[in-house]
């Protein structure tokens, strides 16, 4: 297949475009202002323009503004939220408009959809939530209506906290946990859904070949408690976990609502329609896959 990527340097595309090539595929990237040559293709979000996709066989969307780096201020959400809607827009435009066009349209999406639910065990079939992220991961899916209407198969992938020592949340927690400063944050009792980058990959590249649509959670099959997750890191690096992630200096750099939202919010979510599908995880167990990534 040939496959147009999206956000192909960043944290899962750059991980994606070689397993690409490895499983058989041919990679092509967009690249924001002038592709290098070959095979790549060049788009402008902010201009509204694209390369034609016109013989591209399938179509992975990674691209947006990271929700993490910097305060959320008002420009900063309208970033956000724009990255997200205006390229998925214009990328979804473009499959549509393609002759003959793409097949199948993975676009991403967050278990953000979700907010903030406790205990709750959460599907595909459960309803969105109400806050800034949940909205964002709304409007962000329903930006895919063109290619979806064209009949393109289209399928969003909601994906949970990545573990990669290279980059996304683990990477920023690893020093100070090697360090024996690493713990709980909160009252540690709130649920986080993860998956190791080797299943975010692979589940990808299952996607690409079946027959799935619409929304699918990227998370392993057993979430966890942030108490868990941390004494679970700690056991692998060999330190102890015993001092709370103090909060007030985060909230200080980064403001009240992401940190709430990205550390303390809880959300139990189950990957029901990947394993339906035949998806056979390589790490299903928390220390395992930290095993396999740090």
């Amino acid at each position: 297949m040939r496959v147009l990527v999206t956000g192909s340097s960043g944290l899962i595309g750059s991980q994606l475009v070689p397993a690409l090539a490895a499983a058989g595929h041919q990679a092509i990237r967009l690249h924001r202002g002038r592709a290098p040559g070959g095979p790549d293709l060049e788009w402008d979000p902010s201009a509204g323009t694209i390369g034609d996709l016109s013989g591209i066989d399938a179509v992975v969307h990674l691209a947006g503004v990271g929700i993490g780096e910097k305060r959320w201020t008002d420009d900063q959400k309208h970033a956000i939220l724009k990255s997200r809607t205006e390229g998925t827009r214009l990328v979804s435009e473009a499959i549509a408009a393609a002759d003959p066009r793409p097949s199948v349209f993975l676009s991403s999406s967050a278990i953000g959809y979700y907010g903030n639910r406790g205990d709750e065990e959460l599907t595909e079939e459960s309803p969105p939530g109400t806050d800034f992220l949940a909205d964002v991961c709304v409007q962000w899916e329903a930006a895919t209506a063109p290619a979806e209407s064209a009949g393109v198969r289209t399928v969003h992938l909601r994906t949970g906290i990545v573990l990669s020592a290279d980059g996304g949340a683990l990477k920023r927690m690893l020093l100070p946990f090697k360090l024996g400063l690493g713990g709980r944050v909160g009252p540690g009792d709130q649920f986080m859904s993860w998956i190791a980058m080797q299943d975010e990959i692979g589940a990808i590249l299952h996607l690409l070949g079946s027959d799935v649509s619409g929304p699918v959670n990227l998370t392993a099959p057993n979430p966890v408690r942030n108490q868990e997750f941390v004494n679970t890191l700690g056991d692998v690096v060999n330190r102890p976990t015993v001092l709370p992630t103090p909060l007030l200096p985060l909230k200080a750099a980064l403001g009240g609502e992401l940190v709430e939202s990205l550390l303390l919010f809880s959300q139990r979510v189950v990957g029901v329609k990947l394993e339906q599908s035949g998806y056979e995880f390589q790490h299903r167990e928390l220390a395992a896959a930290f095993r396999a990534v740090v």
